[in-house]
């Protein structure tokens, strides 16, 4: 087996060398155990810690079902367990956190090894080293954020799986655990001033770790945990950075859908990368998306949503909703009538019908946080740490400023006769329409319900998701979500068979 593990990371590393440093998103190793005997160089430490990058390209199917499907905004066409909340530890893929533990392994090898590999190799940069460490970092803060999202308890895996030797077996750590993990690794990141603000190309900006994607990640992990003053700290990082290289929300309207065509843009603050014309890299999200023949839709109530928002702006000055965030299966102008409403993000080429490329343009990237995410955050934040009105306000101005930019009139309130909840209404409506189909309406509605021990469950979490799924009985969505265990997903049955330490969700002991 050694001998393999060897050979094996030997073709990874000759590839990685006879490879352009811009496509190194395409390297994947045959096989995930390396031994720190053949860490010699820092093209190895760039190999792995790409293939990081890789894995996470591979989990964006899983990201768009786990994001979205239990929102209820999203629904698949052809029926889902997830949506229908009848999820089992045998549904595979839809209960399989393998996905993001390849990235933390990818993760951990990186952090256990890079070191090792400065004194080896002469040619390897101090500075270069502790930049790598900060991706790897981030990417394993990254993926354990979306296990503790979705199975809220899991293992705790610091080190790398490099030989046989190592047990698979380990028992569920905690979500405190997970989550203080989460935050240390962001802390060590952010600490050695090694993160990168910027890349000498575009997509690296984007598409890799950057300083302000470790803010992000913290700002929106401190709202899960809710730590608001933080939040907001992480937030202003980047909302009031001065740095020529910062992302900025991109005012002018015209410029919004540049988000997502051609993407990796101003307003993009980490996306995963696919590049078809360079590296013949392509995705399924065109095709999954759109008004071809899709698998995912528009629910009922969000398609009265963005008529809604179409009638404030008009078809003509629509620029989130009518050929931004969706398209109807009507005539433009006809969109009142329409009965179905397609995601039109990563199927669009802009503010028009015109669709991407079915050769060419069937790359677009995946959005995970950008700047009006964060505004919105920071929103969210405010509201909940501070009754006061000045805090309100900068809450309601960071709304405003969202939608002025999608051409919709700003909200005119009089802030001392609204509640707290009121105030999370009007965030939670802005970040449905704004973020739509990017994999955040479902940790939304988990995160309003579950906050200041469930107080909001009823309001901003059952009710929400019956409001929107039309696709269970509203009597058994209610049942499910107000069950705490059966927010979180179960563990996949051969992870239960090859790790005897792991204890199943009690929901799915109880009902399976």
């Amino acid at each position: 087996m050694i001998k393999k593990i060897k050979y094996l990371l030997l073709l990874v590393i000759l590839s990685f060398q006879f490879t352009a440093c811009s496509d190194w998103l395409s390297v994947l190793p045959e096989n995930e155990q390396v031994s720190d005997e053949y860490w010699t160089s820092k093209e190895e430490v760039e190999s792995v810690l790409a293939s990081g990058y890789v894995y996470l390209r591979d989990a964006v199917p899983n990201l768009v079902q786990w994001g979205e499907l239990r929102g209820g905004a999203i629904y698949s066409i052809n029926g889902n367990d997830l949506q229908t909340f009848q999820v089992t530890p045998d549904d595979g893929s839809l209960c399989s956190w393998a996905p993001l533990y390849k990235v933390i392994n990818m993760s951990n090898s990186v952090i256990a090894n890079a070191e090792a590999v400065l004194q080896r190799d002469e040619t390897f940069d101090e500075a270069v080293m502790t930049s790598y460490l900060t991706e790897a970092y981030y990417l394993r803060a990254l993926s354990y954020f979306y296990i503790v999202r979705n199975w809220r308890d899991a293992p705790l895996i610091l080190e790398p799986y490099e030989t046989d030797k190592i047990s698979y077996e380990k028992e569920k750590a905690s979500e405190a655990e997970i989550i203080a993990q989460i935050k240390e690794d962001i802390t060590i990141a952010l600490g050695s001033g090694a993160a990168k603000e910027k890349y000498e190309e575009d997509w690296a900006t984007k598409g890799r770790g950057t300083k302000w994607s470790l803010h992000a990640l913290m700002a929106d992990v401190c709202l899960w945990n809710e730590e608001y003053q933080t939040a907001i700290m992480h937030c202003n990082e980047i909302l009031d950075a001065s740095s020529a290289f910062r992302p900025v929300f991109v005012t002018d309207p015209t410029k919004w859908y540049e988000l997502f065509y051609p993407g990796n843009s101003n307003g993009s603050i980490f996306e995963i990368n696919w590049d078809h014309g360079a590296f013949n890299q392509t995705n399924n999200l065109a095709s999954q998306f759109g008004n071809g023949a899709p698998t995912y839709i528009y629910s009922e109530q969000m398609l009265f949503d963005w008529i809604a928002e179409t009638n404030l702006t008009g078809p003509n000055q629509a620029v989130r909703s009518l050929y931004g965030g969706f398209v109807p299966d009507v005539a433009g102008d006809n969109y009142p009538n329409a009965n179905l409403g397609y995601v039109w993000k990563y199927s669009g080429i802009g503010m028009q019908t015109q669709v991407r490329n079915t050769v060419n343009e069937q790359d677009p990237n995946y959005m995970v946080y950008r700047v009006a995410d964060v505004m919105l955050m920071k929103a969210e934040a405010m509201i909940l740490s501070s009754a006061d009105i000045q805090g309100w306000t900068v809450a309601i101005d960071l709304i405003n400023e969202v939608r002025v930019r999608a051409n919709l009139p700003a909200r005119n309130l009089v802030l001392e006769e609204l509640s707290e909840a009121d105030m999370l209404e009007l965030v939670l409506y802005e970040r449905n329409m704004e973020l739509a189909g990017e994999g955040k309406r479902w940790y939304d509605l988990l995160r309003f319900g579950k906050r200041d021990g469930f107080k909001y469950r009823g309001q901003f979490l059952v009710d929400r998701v019956i409001d929107y799924n039309n696709t269970a009985n509203p009597a058994w969505i209610r049942s499910v979500l107000n069950n705490d265990d059966a927010l979180y997903l179960p563990i996949e049955t051969s992870e239960l068979e090859n790790n005897r330490l792991l204890v199943q969700n009690p929901y799915y002991q109880a009902t399976n």
